[in-house]
């Protein structure tokens, strides 16, 4: 099933059957079925719609956030890092399938994958109600990088994708919120509002995993945490951060200001 989504390039098809398995994956659950994870081969990059060109982040042009099309772009690149995310997540069930791990993690990352795929569809929504889509501007080709770079270790993935990078969500979004308050835009307000909330829970489940992972090796989460962003995100964590949400989350200011640019 991870596999399947990974290998669909249309954004709105590959996320209709990430909620179509994680459907079946909890109702399986509810049921209390036993279950019993496959295996399958991951691409190592996911298949992508012909659109949007994906440049290097540096390339990607730059709108000013008070006017509709800068709004536009923001709402633009909210989808991709939410199409993005709902790779990132099934390919951590897939790629470390050969890890043991509780069941729990399993029900944890579908529920997040879900969560991703239904994200991009209310930016999608968005997006078309003010007369753009999803494709329509270029987008940055560097969130999938942190997954190749961790491909071949559990622990550097949580600790970069939602440890780092989904963390630094939690930081950015209420700035964005702003801006559509500003423009009196409330359905996005809502739309903003519905996964700043849900992203909290991605980034405990990956520091709850990350700590699971470390009592079973015996190390420092902390100490771990630094040595994997450091070897595998060498740029750093970016401040300001949103020290009330990172910590609901289960990350205390100690392990991301040591890593910071401000440190």
């Amino acid at each position: 099933m991870a596999v399947e989504v990974l290998k669909t390039a249309d954004g709105r098809a590959k996320t209709a059957l990430a909620l179509d398995h994680g459907a079946l994956w909890e109702a399986a659950r509810a049921a209390g079925e036993e279950v019993e994870l496959g295996r399958a081969d991951p691409p190592l990059r996911p298949a992508r719609p012909e659109a949007p060109e994906l440049l290097d982040p540096r390339d990607v042009p730059r709108r000013k956030p008070g006017t509709p099309e800068g709004r536009i772009a923001i709402l633009h690149a909210i989808a991709h890092i939410e199409l993005n995310a709902v790779d990132l997540h099934w390919d951590l069930i897939a790629r470390f399938a050969d890890v043991p791990m509780p069941t729990g993690f399993y029900d944890d990352w579908v529920r997040a994958a879900c969560e991703e795929a239904k994200h991009f569809n209310l930016v999608c929504d968005r997006l078309e109600a003010l007369g753009s889509q999803y494709g329509a501007l270029a987008a940055h080709a560097g969130m999938w990088r942190a997954a190749e770079e961790t491909v071949g270790d559990i622990m550097a993935r949580l600790a970069v994708v939602p440890m780092v990078l989904e963390a630094r969500g939690l930081d950015v979004t209420p700035g964005m919120i702003e801006i559509f308050r500003r423009a009196q835009d409330h359905d996005t307000i809502e739309a903003l509002e519905v996964i700043y909330a849900e992203e909290v829970h991605h980034v405990a489940y990956g520091s709850k995993w990350f700590h699971f992972l470390c009592g079973r090796h015996e190390r420092d989460p902390k100490e771990a945490f630094h040595a994997l962003v450091r070897r595998y995100f060498p740029g750093g964590t970016k401040a300001p951060f949103n020290e009330e949400k990172r910590a609901e989350a289960g990350l205390p200011p100690d392990f991301y200001w040591p890593l910071s640019d401000r440190a």
